[in-house]
């Protein structure tokens, strides 16, 4: 590639904030890198990346199903706190109603080991699984999703403004993601209309 003039399309680096330190409340990797469910809302996986506007940084949340790769539910705010994750989490649960205890997979990160976030796991009957410890492996899924956002739609530019960011990512995630972009995992179909199909056990 070097020899060619290529690049590779790739974030921004490192993710800005603090390193180090044990977390609060961590949970066991159940989830193992179990990928494949047999059926929508069994498995969830939740992780938190970064976009650059001229005004700071917007964060955002996702929430996505393992069955379908769909994106279920997600959340932007201008600050990385709790707040950002549990309200992902709740439109998650808001739009897919789940009737059964549902896994939900994250990695480490502060804003998953407070107590506020076991604690809307525990009301919303939500069984917690956490990657282990710098192990971005146990959390796979969502790290390619989020590479392809940015390698596909953001591409390493600066918004003007987080607003801008904010109706980009949206028109990306329910516009085209979940709605029109094939997937292999899904029979090389959209996450959603995949689920549609209903051979799912």
């Amino acid at each position: 590639m070097k020899r060619e003039g290529l690049k590779a399309q790739v974030g921004y680096g490192k993710r800005p904030g603090k390193y180090g330190g044990k977390p609060a409340h961590v949970a066991q990797n159940i989830l193992d890198r179990s990928f494949s469910p047999e059926a929508p809302n069994q498995s969830w996986v939740t992780d938190i990346t970064y976009i650059k506007t001229h005004e700071g940084w917007l964060y955002l949340a996702v929430v996505l199903d393992l069955y379908s790769r769909a994106v279920v539910g997600w959340s932007m705010s201008s600050r990385m706190e709790s707040e950002l994750v549990t309200q992902a989490l709740l439109s998650a649960v808001w739009r897919r109603k789940p009737k059964s205890t549902v896994l939900i997979h994250s990695d480490q990160g502060s804003q998953f080991t407070v107590y506020e976030w076991q604690s809307f796991l525990e009301k919303h009957n939500l069984k917690p699984s956490m990657s282990r410890r710098g192990n971005c492996h146990d959390n796979a899924v969502a790290e390619s999703f989020f590479q392809l956002l940015k390698r596909e739609r953001v591409k390493r530019k600066i918004y003007v403004t987080r607003e801008k960011a904010r109706a980009d990512i949206f028109d990306y995630i329910e516009m085209f993601y979940n709605a029109t972009r094939k997937h292999s995992h899904a029979a090389n179909m959209p996450p959603l209309a995949y689920e549609k199909l209903g051979n799912h056990k």
